[in-house]
């Protein structure tokens, strides 16, 4: 399926909550997003203005899409001080934010058996986003590293087609974090798989190393790094250095 292509939106926020004390979630409407399409999976674009009259753009995963209510949801991590988190923390409803998307190209792979997901907490609505537009009948299974407990999200399993693992200590560093030895050592369906990693870069690295080691092709395997540990994101929303 042929990617939608992103087009500039001037969204305005309707509602903010908390879902987890780290984990803040805001809704945007727009009567022209009647007619906006994109692919679980993708994100948007905000763009925040700097004291010095220039724009920085950050990128969030459309965490859900409402074509009724004319609204998409983000969900935003609160960690660093970048201008994403800033705006989340104080942001009320009614103010206006521009934004392009849809944009990213990791979606749904359609001829994998089953799904795995595995990255730290930025990977969460992600990795939720598209497991709750799969069919039923088809197993999917995330591992992620949150925080500690308070930082689990609620999801409704369906069985054992459905399971969500969480580690914890984020704050550790990504080798060290016990996420890539549960990846490596974690007991998977048969078949062919696909594999979504997402979050920090050394993460995202370690994990894809880590199911290489287990026999997994390159083509198997979506990579996408969200941040990278002590350094800001480039201006157009990106990490400076990528995950390899």
């Amino acid at each position: 399926m042929p990617l939608p292509e992103p087009a500039g939106w001037e969204l305005t926020v309707a509602a903010t909550n908390s879902v987890t004390p780290r984990m803040r979630r805001i809704e945007l409407s727009s009567p022209a997003l009647a007619r906006f399409e994109y692919l679980p999976g993708q994100d948007i674009a905000l763009a925040f203005s700097k004291d010095d009259g220039t724009s920085v753009r950050r990128r969030y995963t459309i965490r859900r899409f409402d074509r009724k209510r004319a609204s998409l949801t983000i969900d935003v991590l609160m960690h660093g001080d970048g201008p994403g988190m800033r705006w989340a923390q104080s942001v009320r409803p009614g103010v206006s934010i521009d934004a392009i998307g849809p944009r990213g190209k990791i979606t749904l792979v359609d001829n994998a058996e089953w799904h795995l997901f595995a990255g730290d907490a930025t990977a969460v609505p992600g990795a939720f986003a598209m497991i709750e537009t799969l069919p039923d009948d088809v197993p999917a299974h995330a591992l992620l590293l949150v925080d500690g407990p308070e930082e689990r999200q609620p999801f409704t399993a369906n069985g054992a087609l459905r399971t969500i693992a969480w580690r914890y200590e984020m704050s550790q560093p990504a080798e060290s974090s016990g996420l890539v030895s549960a990846v490596a050592a974690a007991d998977l369906p048969g078949g062919r798989g696909h594999a979504y990693l997402a979050g920090e870069v050394a993460l995202v690295s370690a994990l894809k190393t880590a199911l290489l080691n287990r026999g997994w092709n390159a083509d198997q395997i979506s990579a996408k790094a969200y941040w990278n540990r002590g350094r800001a994101n480039a201006g157009h929303g990106e990490p400076e250095l990528r995950a390899s």
